[in-house]
């Protein structure tokens, strides 16, 4: 079946982009040459149970993006209250209106950073897994245990090798050095991507992710290309 052409253009210079200046924490590449289909690598951020994991997602672009947000998915397995063990993400940015806030003027990088924000930042007003919401709700400490647990598991170098070979194509290696942006950043965020009522109680050879600790509302902000 033909692509959309415009959808083939727009994904090219966006995946071109996100090699060339790829946001903090974050690295996507094209799936064995599809244009539409890309895999995806994100860094959990530091002072949170997912801090040095890497997750490894899948993003499938529509044939009218960006008239229409792509579906993401993890792959690797993680304990979050809006995210599900099929990988399924419950998120604003990933829905058309009037029940999300999908736009044409977002992008793949904004989307994925998005998404990087809300691992930090839980949602627990739109929880998907009741379970979960209830236990980060109510039981914080019991809740990020396990989801420490289940990152030094599933979110390790071999296991995200071991998917890629899974899925054909070659695995890939993301330089995971230094990738993290601090926590401080990722709140600066908020004004950029949001994730609609996020809160945290209590205290608490792929392209190379990059080590930019540039302030990721900057970083989205800079990679949004033009709407032709």
């Amino acid at each position: 079946m033909r692509k959309n052409s415009a959808m083939v253009a727009r994904v090219t210079r966006e995946a071109e982009m996100l090699a060339r200046e790829p946001p903090p924490g974050v690295c996507a590449w094209t799936r064995d040459d599809r244009i539409d289909q890309l895999l995806a690598q994100i860094v959990g951020a530091p002072e949170t149970p997912f801090r040095d994991g890497i997750f490894l997602l899948e993003v499938s672009v529509p044939d009218r993006y960006p008239f229409e947000p792509p579906k993401v998915r993890f792959l690797t397995p993680i304990y979050h209250p809006n995210i599900d063990s099929g990988g399924r993400i419950c998120l604003d940015t990933l829905k058309m209106p009037p029940k999300g806030s999908w736009t044409p003027s977002l992008n793949l990088s904004t989307l994925l950073t998005t998404v990087r924000l809300l691992m930090s930042r839980p949602n627990p007003d739109d929880g998907l897994v009741l379970e979960i919401t209830e236990q980060y709700k109510n039981s914080y400490a019991a809740w990020e245990a396990k989801a420490r647990e289940m990152t030094l598991t599933h979110a390790t170098a071999e296991r995200n090798a071991a998917l890629q070979s899974n899925l054909g194509g070659g695995a890939k290696d993301a330089d995971v050095a230094g990738a993290a942006a601090p926590e401080a950043d990722l709140g600066a965020a908020a004004n950029g991507a949001a994730v609609s009522g996020a809160a945290t109680p209590g205290a608490a050879a792929a392209p190379a992710v990059s080590s930019d600790s540039t302030s990721l509302s900057s970083a989205t902000a800079a990679a949004a290309p033009s709407v032709s």
